[in-house]
């Protein structure tokens, strides 16, 4: 219940930045990024206005930002590569400090932690697992949403809406990796072929490529392994990468249902070739970062998520989004919102998500990207929070029809 191209009004609207103001300055070399020295560079000016805007991550806890209001400029890059700890803050994403103080009797602190020890008493290797069995998702709501607060109210009429849709749900393991967790299994679930980006031979030299240009790509850190070097771990990323392309062309030959559904799970047990997974996905991200950095430098269109993505403090190019949020997801943080418009790119699938606390509200069922290729294959998740995510499965057969 804890742990979610042009933009619509509601996309834009559930991005916690509203831009205002964009002046596209062309003509900048693309080789800008290959250095953490090259000289200063005047960005494209953008007005912003953050009001008291919480970015969510999927650790769980907020990121306040407070009353924000500057021109975004680029300056050298060993300057916009500096680190940035945001401020805390204690809101819940689906409950105002007013509903805060209300009695909310539907979970009880020790009656959680009673059954959390149920659990692992019962069947330990079931309580880790990453994404659990189905579960009918009525039984679920009810389970989790018992109380007469408006949260718990709004939270049960969305999850009858999704239940007109899909019968069941699967929870998905929060450890910052759920928003990844969640968006593979559902795209492996459903794959009939290998995508074509992960069919060319110069996916296993992406990581040798990149890093032959930029030189900052040396500080990537992979999961368990934050003191390595990048040139240390080449070769690794491009195992991972090689990894993907397997498992994704293994499963997708499969055409009976029930088998690939079993070498889903399998795969999603074996904690080792999973992780290697969602590395392999962040390094995707950055590249798809540093294209889309390089198109607006030189007067190509680019996604408004691209803006956005690129006008925040801790990102204002390639090099900080690493830094600040890369090389942080599965560490201390998972993904940022704006992230998943830059995950959906990189994956090249819609990823549709029910926002149960948008429930009645134009941003209830949100598109990320919400103007996709018309053959881009969508993918739904399910959030309450922005933060977790879980997956619903077992289509309705009317909805099929």
């Amino acid at each position: 219940m804890t742990e979610p191209t042009v933009l619509s009004a509601a996309a834009e609207q559930s991005v916690p930045t509203q831009l205002m103001k964009h002046k596209r300055e062309v003509g900048v070399a693309s080789e800008e990024l290959g250095s953490a020295n090259a000289a200063t560079d005047q960005k494209e000016q953008m007005t912003l206005e953050i009001s008291k805007a919480y970015v969510y991550r999927s650790s769980g806890r907020p990121e306040k930002t407070d009353m924000i209001k500057s021109l975004v400029t680029d300056q050298d890059e060993g300057r916009n590569c500096e680190l940035y700890l945001p401020t805390s803050s204690n809101y819940s994403a689906v409950e105002s400090p007013e509903e805060e103080s209300e009695e909310d009797m539907y979970r009880d602190a020790e009656e959680i932690e009673r059954e959390k020890i149920l659990l692992r008493e019962a069947n330990p290797s079931e309580y880790k697992l990453s994404v659990s069995p189905e579960m009918d998702i009525m039984e679920y709501c009810r389970k989790e949403w018992r109380g007469n607060t408006p949260v718990a109210k709004r939270m049960r009429k969305g999850y009858e809406a999704v239940a007109q849709k899909f019968a069941s749900i699967r929870r998905i393991r929060g450890d910052n990796y759920c928003a990844f967790r969640a968006t593979l299994f559902q795209a492996l679930s459903q794959a009939t072929e290998l995508p074509s980006w992960l069919q060319g031979e110069d996916l296993t030299m992406l990581p040798e490529n990149l890093l032959n240009k930029y030189d900052w790509i040396k500080q990537w850190q992979l999961k368990q392994k934050l003191g390595k070097k990048m040139g240390e771990i080449s070769d690794e990323i491009k195992e991972y990468l090689i990894l993907l392309r397997e498992k994704w062309k293994n499963i997708s030959e499969i055409k009976d249902p029930i088998e690939k559904q079993e070498a889903c799970d399998k795969l999603f047990k074996n904690e080792e070739e999973e992780y290697s997974l969602y590395e392999a996905l962040k390094f995707l991200m950055l590249n798809t970062a540093i294209e889309l950095y390089n198109d607006d430098k030189n007067g190509r269109r680019v996604p408004v998520f691209s803006w956005l993505l690129f006008a925040r403090d801790t990102s204002s190019n390639p090099c900080q989004l690493m830094h600040n949020h890369l090389n942080h997801i599965g560490h201390t943080g998972g993904l940022e919102q704006v992230e998943m418009f830059l995950l959906a790119y990189a994956l090249q699938y819609t990823i549709q998500v029910y926002r149960l606390y948008k429930y009645s509200t134009d941003e209830f069922i949100t598109l990320y990207p919400n103007d996709p290729e018309e053959d881009w294959p969508v993918v739904t998740l399910i959030t309450e929070d922005d933060r977790h995510y879980n997956i619903p499965v077992r289509m309705c057969q009317e909805t099929m029809l």
